[in-house]
């Protein structure tokens, strides 16, 4: 039965946790910077902050051209209800199991 005949709304949380590496720093800083210039909607002092952070910082860049509309924005029959999204540096170790780094979600309630 659809949503509309129904009359229930279904929601969907989506968790995605990815580990990337950094092979080519001033790529990806230039890549963030043309992100943040062509952005219209950036006042001038915000995107001249940007531009800062992202080239101190790779995670920040990274959250610069990372956009969760672009990983749901085609999926047929959703519309995206509410995202967030960050970016950190981070520890990385091949061979330790995911499990050992995932958060259920609960407060132990």
């Amino acid at each position: 039965m659809n949503e509309e005949l129904s009359g229930e709304t279904r929601h969907v949380r989506v968790r995605v946790e990815m580990v990337l590496e950094i092979t080519e720093r001033d790529e990806l800083i230039r890549a963030a910077w043309a992100r943040i210039e062509g952005d219209e909607l950036m006042p001038p002092a915000e995107r001249e902050q940007a531009a800062r952070a992202v080239s101190q910082d790779e995670a920040e860049a990274v959250a610069y051209l990372i956009d969760p509309i672009d990983l749901v924005g085609t999926v047929p029959g959703t519309v995206l209800a509410q995202a967030s999204w960050s970016s950190e540096q981070a520890e990385y170790d091949p061979d330790e199991a995911w499990e050992d780094l995932e958060d259920d979600g609960t407060d132990g309630d």
